[in-house]
């Protein structure tokens, strides 16, 4: 899962070298978090959040094929 997360964000941005997924276990949900660069985050998130949405509907079919559940947040570069 966290490789479809890496494909897709790698897919969309300007700079791939950037992008960072952290694998997060918070009880039974697996959450991922996504890092890129500054400027890529429009590309990632999309208007109105359309592109991260696609992404968490995705991921959580990817999650739910191996029977388990996950999210996925986008965080601000550091």
């Amino acid at each position: 899962m966290k490789e479809l997360v890496e494909f897709i964000a790698r897919s969309l941005v300007d700079d791939p070298t950037q992008v960072q997924v952290t694998p997060v276990r918070r009880g039974p949900v697996l959450n991922f978090r996504l890092r890129v660069a500054k400027e890529d985050m429009g590309r990632v998130i999309g208007r109105n959040g359309r592109v991260a949405n696609a992404m968490r509907v995705l991921l959580n079919v990817a999650a739910a094929r191996e029977g388990k559940q996950a999210s996925l947040d986008v965080e601000e570069p550091e």
